[in-house]
């Protein structure tokens, strides 16, 4: 099995595990409406039935209005619920997209809508700022490293008619189509790249994904990548290289500083030598400080050959005879 091979199939794999599950439209309408249709189906049940009543008392006066009455009140059940179903309402950050007999008719909200229950279908889309997570991706670099990358999507919705007209479920189509560019971008880069310019393949990738999106009616704010997973034994070698970096740092750092100390310590010897009280004055500052502590004893070691020199110089100044 060669590297494209095991690449296809890594991508595969990946693309399998990391279908999200689908979203119903339903999930994305927050219902403001329910308390103003129960309210409505209320009052319309009542008048249809009051009607009913009064169309049997005149006809057949107060016997037909007895009668009539249990038959206004099972069948007003229907027109009262059909004209409960066309108010609507949507939230601050919703837009109805409306359907009239399969065809675009029009983008309503948010507020009050009138949706006619027969003729009309109303599809509610959120433009708030989503977020989408993306799975675990296998991943080969183009140096060949396995390595596992997820991350999440923030988008928003700008055109919610080519969003629900364009493309069957907005949410999953961008879905997939970003991990499959994060694989595209990442398998194009070396493993160094991907942990070095983190910032450059995320920009790239919302790049990718926003040139697509755009004709959905999507626009992509951002794609961060949260974690960048590496087998065990490659973080291993990576923590000794680390740590074999760091030690030769250390090492020419050192060396540095003893190359430096070289120099000045010839520059010093160099000025003494230059002037013929230097040394003195240095081994008497070196010996008062080390005497300056009762505990420290200091030993003065004087050649042989200068005790008999001064012995000679001495024994040459006495006169004769003393």
């Amino acid at each position: 099995m060669n590297i494209e091979q095991m690449k296809q199939m890594a991508e595969y794999a990946g693309a399998r595990a990391a279908t999200p599950p689908r979203t119903s439209s339903s999930g994305e309408h927050v219902s403001l409406g329910k308390p103003l249709r129960l309210v409505m189906f209320l009052v319309m049940w009542l008048v249809f039935s009051g009607l009913f009543v009064l169309a049997g008392g005149a006809l057949a006066g107060p016997v037909g209005a007895g009668a009539a009455l249990p038959v206004g009140v099972v069948v007003a059940l229907v027109p009262a619920f059909l004209l409960s179903r066309i108010v609507r309402v949507a939230a601050q950050w919703e837009r109805a997209v409306i359907l009239r007999f399969g065809r675009f008719h029009g983008l309503k909200g948010p507020g009050l809508l009138v949706v006619f229950p027969v003729a009309d279908y109303a599809r509610f889309v959120d433009t708030r700022l989503l977020t989408l997570d993306i799975p675990h991706q296998q991943v080969i670099t183009r140096d060949n490293v396995p390595v596992q990358v997820d991350g999440v999507i923030f988008f928003l919705v700008q055109d919610p008619q080519r969003a629900v007209v364009t493309v069957q479920d907005y949410r999953h189509a961008i879905s997939q189509y970003a991990q499959a560019s994060l694989r595209d971008v990442i398998g194009s880069m070396t493993l160094d790249e991907l942990l070095s310019e983190r910032d450059q393949i995320q920009a790239r990738i919302a790049q990718v994904v926003e040139e697509r999106s755009r004709a959905w009616g999507i626009h992509v704010d951002s794609i961060r990548l949260l974690d960048i997973n590496m087998p065990e034994d490659l973080k291993r070698m990576m923590s000794r290289q680390a740590s074999a970096e760091r030690e030769k740092r250390a090492t020419i750092t050192k060396a540095e500083g003893d190359r430096e100390a070289a120099v000045n310590l010839a520059a010093a010897a160099t000025t003494m030598a230059q002037s013929p009280g230097a040394m003195q004055l240095r081994t008497l500052q070196s010996i008062d400080g080390l005497g300056s502590s009762p505990s420290n004893t200091v030993l003065l070691a004087v050649p042989v050959e200068v005790l008999e020199l001064a012995k000679a110089l001495t024994a040459r100044k006495e006169p004769p005879g003393t």
